[in-house]
């Protein structure tokens, strides 16, 4: 093998980057392990708060290689909803508020409010942009109004006017609802980082106007949901000085003297020192005297005021990041309050001050003042905002107000000549300008140091007051922590068993080679979970179902190799040269059977969203890891020990001659298979048209719930208790788990509340659960987790899934074209891939409801089949590039196509049944071990490999002879052109030697034209 010393450095490389990034994950579980032994008191049960704090502590302190805590849990392999529990949520801006918001009193015109009401309609089976849609119902009701007649104006001056078409209002509806769902984004992300969350995951969905948010471990989904979708409210207010609350702040500094003393933390001195050390920084805070905040923090040894603030300007003080929580609690005692004016609010800076040394990084403190609680002026004023730059060059923000606030805003800076306004958004201080002079009209400008980002983000924070764009939860799900946990042992178990099973299996069939297989197998594993804590990769339930798969497929690469040099041996080839030319003669079949299912899981990965996009990740980083396991790692193995002059052997004793001169007739009863698949499929058909699917929620909308009772329940029951509450009979089915009765768990799936958009629709409808359950007795019922789907989000979903289908049948074809050069595979991997998708469909509609386990067609079941189309198509690739050999091969035989190909399945024979197996082997346990949550899933998998290797070898090959033969009937109908010679018509010189076949003439037929054509006939009669 050429350049055997790079391909090793790369090796290490690899090896040694995938140690860095997994080190980052044990440390961090290190790391809460301990923060959980600390809180664990003596009964065994951890305090949550306890837990918190002593994290809070440790996060911005060096803990590994130089990086805080918080460094150390971003870099971490963080674990999905699934397996440690959490809530997923998909927001959505509600456009019909902003439209109104910017059709100002022309929101009142009935013929707008009627065109909204449409648009939100049609909106639920359509996928066109909402504006589209409202401009559509808008002109059909009013076809002589012009949009302009109803947006252009005072609140949209300047960007249109009464002479506007109608495509230019249009564009700037689109423009203004999509800046809208940005700054949505950008305060919910302000929102969910002060929520507290390690590593939550918010993204924008490309192409439409919602938000996805993961947040693990939340376990106050009421809070989350009030904390998302209540309005953004902004706020200008008054800021007390240091000097106006400085008696204050002494008394403070007093009574935290006198905490000190009675924790006996104080350091040495007297009480009476102390406290006058206290006056000392209060004096030092008013007059805007600074400590040297890039020395360690030494608050520890500190009483009084400086044991917990810290002056960082003139005027201005803060509190060490990690002692917030701290602070936070001493400002909400009683005694503390007292203490302050009493329409004092503390509030914090958005984002603190960067220092020399991380941990003492420090958050800003304001003493906001609000009389009676309430703002002297709100963002409902702010008319728009914008960034730009002043006479200096210098970015600055801009905004201007409404009549009613420009006459709020004149009073409020007249009063205010010299002193900060503070501009506060959710709680939080944005930033706090000094007034430098009253402002009577209501344009302002704040400038500062800034740089042109902030000045856009603050620009996008002023403009939230702009439109009313509430929030909508258009899916949502909660996942339990003990249905989380379980899940991580099921993922686990059957992730040791599965990785076993395989890693015996090889060694028995392979022998010694199957131990090297065993070992990059476990690179394999290796560098996938290294590259996947590297990229920030989620690991999920699913994800794990990629981990087996994959290991499935690196069984493949290496079968592909085996079998190859066990043919190269059988030839005569010594054992060097017979595993070059083994690697080299598998390397056709190993790159293209890898990259169709490669391309089927980048289109998972662009289409999928949740559970599917964890399994496409996966799927995507370990084929690329097994290529190069294989490819690489494998052969560097090899060489190395042969290199030593040890022997090695390629099967065993029982597995030698297994598949040796098999001489099964595949292509000649090829009419009774494609008898048996299209009865299959007829079958199925007539259970899709009298029976349907079982749709889950993520396609037909609703609410679902996975329900656990303490003991075992009857479905009827259930169903029963639920019916009145509901207003209609609900789907109710078992759901099994680990270590519970086979009937003590079900789930729960409605269409009660299902178009519901109000904040308190999901209490109302699990208080509509309860209420059916509290039916059932004394058998005490626990919500293990629940799932909502609205109407409009369950017809994308089920509009991207068809997409990803099409998309993979068109990609994979267009390659398969690309490799083989001839309309006849193509077809025949068409063929193979609806036939496979069908017989699924087929069983999934004619046993739903009769096996023991969900055949819900849902995201993970259109996942399962996409993947499926991948193996097939790994599959069907290798049978069809052994049969480009085989034709290439035998170019100048007098073969028939049947016989041909017929010899080209026999070959492949082994690999196709090793590989089967090693698959189906893992399959299986991901079956049983896997848990209730994937199982079907996991049984459209298995399903999918036995179809696809049956279609391999009786479907898509057979179609191969048969639009071979078909082509061949159709020249040899064709007329002979007598001024050519006949062409050899064995193979034709197409690329890779595939070409259409016919029956060889012998030499008597070929050579007779010819000699008809040198000696022609002359009659006696035209001598004469």
């Amino acid at each position: 093998m050429q350049n055997r010393l790079g391909i090793w450095i790369l090796t290490v490389v690899v090896a040694l980057l995938s140690i860095y990034y997994l080190s980052f994950t044990f440390v961090a579980r290190s790391i809460r392990s301990d923060a959980e032994a600390f809180a664990r008191g003596k009964d065994g049960v951890v305090d949550t708060k306890k837990k918190e704090r002593y994290l809070d502590s440790l996060r911005r302190e060096p803990v590994y290689l130089g990086s805080t805590y918080q460094d150390v849990t971003q870099r971490e392999l963080g674990l999905g909803l699934d397996l440690q529990g959490g809530m997923h949520v998909v927001l959505e801006v509600a456009p019909t508020d902003i439209m109104k918001g910017l059709a100002g009193s022309n929101a009142r015109n009935s013929q707008v409010t009627e065109a909204l009401k449409k648009a939100v309609e049609a909106q639920k089976s359509s996928q066109s942009n909402f504006v589209d849609l409202f401009v559509t119902e808008f002109k059909r009701l009013a076809p002589s109004t012009s949009l302009a007649q109803i947006f252009a104006n005072s609140t949209n001056r300047g960007k249109i006017n009464s002479t506007s078409s109608d495509r230019e209002v249009t564009a700037f509806l689109k423009t203004e609802v999509d800046g809208a769902t940005s700054r949505a984004f950008q305060i919910i992300q302000q929102r969910v980082d002060k929520f507290g969350v390690a590593n939550p995951n918010i993204q924008r969905l490309p192409g439409t106007g919602r938000i996805l948010i993961e947040l693990p471990g939340v376990d106050d989904p009421e809070r989350v949901r009030r904390l998302l979708t209540g309005s953004a409210k902004l706020e200008f207010c008054e800021v007390y000085t240091l000097n106006e609350i400085s008696p204050a702040l002494n008394s403070l500094g007093a009574y935290l003297t006198q905490l000190d003393l009675e924790k006996k933390i104080a350091t040495k001195g007297s009480a009476a020192a102390d406290t006058s050390k206290a006056s000392d920084l209060a004096s030092k805070l008013a007059t805007g005297a600074k400590t040297d905040t890039t020395k360690t923090d030494t608050t520890a040894n500190q009483t009084g005021l400086a044991s917990l603030f810290v002056p960082i300007s003139q005027g201005e003080l803060g509190v060490y990041a990690k002692d917030t929580a701290r602070a936070n609690e001493i400002l909400a005692r009683p005694e503390v309050k007292a203490m302050f004016p009493s329409d004092l609010i503390v509030m914090w800076n958005r984002k603190g001050v960067e220092t020399l040394d991380k941990r003492n990084e420090i958050i800003g403190v304001y003493f906001i003042k609000k009389s009676g609680g309430k703002a002297p002026l709100e963002g409902d004023v702010i008319v728009d905002a914008g960034n730009d730059y002043d006479d200096r060059g210098r970015p600055e923000v801009t905004m201007r107000m409404n009549a009613e606030g420009a006459r709020k805003w004149k009073n409020l800076t007249a009063a205010n000549v010299g002193r900060q306004v503070a501009i506060i958004l959710d709680g939080f201080v944005y930033t706090a300008p000094n007034v430098q002079n009253e402002i009577p009209n209501g344009n302002s400008s704040i400038t500062g140091s800034f740089t042109v980002e902030e000045t856009k983000d603050m620009s996008n924070v002023l403009k939230a007051g702009k439109l009313p764009a509430p929030t909508t939860i258009v899916e949502e799900a909660i996942v339990g922590a003990t249905l989380g946990s379980e899940s991580i042992n099921a993922g686990i178990i059957s992730s040791l068993v599965g990785l076993l099973v395989v890693l015996i299996f090889m060694v028995i069939y392979y022998n010694k080679a199957g131990m090297i297989a065993d070992v990059a197998l476990f690179i394999n594993l290796f560098f996938l979970m290294g590259i996947m804590a590297s990229l920030g990769a989620v690991l999920t339930l699913p994800g794990i179902a990629g981990i087996i798969l994959t290991i499935g497929m690196a069984v493949d690469a290496n079968v592909l190799v085996f079998e190859r040099i066990k043919e190269e041996l059988a030839a005569g080839k010594d054992l060097k040269l017979a595993i070059s030319d083994g690697f080299k003669n598998s390397l056709s079949s190993i790159l293209d059977s890898n990259v169709t299912t490669l391309l089927t899981g980048i289109i998972l990965f662009f289409l999928g969203t949740g559970l599917i996009l964890g399994f496409a990740t996966t799927l995507v980083i370990g084929i690329v890891t097994s290529l190069f396991a294989a490819l690489f790692v494998s052969r560097l193995l090899l060489e190395w020990w042969t290199a030593k002059g040890r022997k090695i052997e390629f099967y065993a004793s029982w597995s030698q001659n297994l598949f040796k001169d098999a001489d099964f007739d595949f292509v000649s009863r090829r009419r009774m298979y494609y008898i048996i698949s299209s009865t299959i499929i007829g079958l199925g058909i007539i259970s899709v048209i009298f029976k349907g699917f079982g749709l889950g929620v993520d396609f037909k909308g609703g609410r679902s719930y996975v329900v656990r009772f303490e003991k075992e329940v009857n479905t009827t029951e259930v169903r029963e208790a639920l019916t009145a509450p509901f207003e209609a009979a609900p789907e109710v089915k078992t759901f099994g788990g680990a270590g519970i009765g086979a009937n003590q768990q079900v789930k729960i799936t409605t269409s009660f509340l299902a178009d519901a958009t109000t904040p308190d629709s999901d209490k109302q409808a699990q208080a509509k659960l309860n209420e059916g359950l509290s039916k059932l007795g004394d058998n005490k019922a626990t919500i293990q987790s629940s799932q909502k789907v609205g109407p409009t989000i369950a017809f994308d979903l089920i509009m991207t899934s068809l997409k990803s289908l099409l998309l993979a049948v068109l990609v994979v074809s267009a390659y398969i074209y690309l490799r083989f050069r001839r309309i006849a595979f193509v077809w025949g991997a068409i063929v193979a891939l609806f036939h496979d998708v069908l017989i699924i469909l087929a069983v999934f509609s004619m046993f739903n409801g009769l096996l023991p386990f969900s055949l819900d067609v849902d995201q993970a079941f259109v996942g399962a089949v996409l993947t499926i189309m991948g193996y097939s198509m790994n599959d069907t690739v290798v049978v069809f590039d052994r049969v480009r050999e085989y034709l290439r091969d035998n170019r100048n035989k007098k073969e028939s196509i049947p016989t041909i190909i017929n010899n080209a399945l026999n070959s492949t024979l082994s690999r196709t049944a090793v590989t089967g197996l090693s698959t189906m082997f893992v399959l299986i346990v991901l079956f049983f071990f896997g848990g209730e949550v994937i199982r079907g899933f996991s049984f459209a998998m298995l399903l999918g490999v036995i179809v696809g290797t049956y279609s391999s070898l009786f479907v898509a090959t057979p179609i191969v002879v048969d639009s071979l033969t078909q082509a061949q009937a159709k020249e040899d109908s064709l007329p002979a052109d007598p001024t050519k010679a006949a062409p050899a018509r064995l193979i034709s010189d197409f690329p890779d030697g595939v070409g259409e076949l016919e029956a060889p003439q012998d030499d008597e037929q070929q050579e007779k034209p010819k000699k008809e054509k040198k000696a022609p006939l002359i009659k006696p009669s035209l001598k004469k």
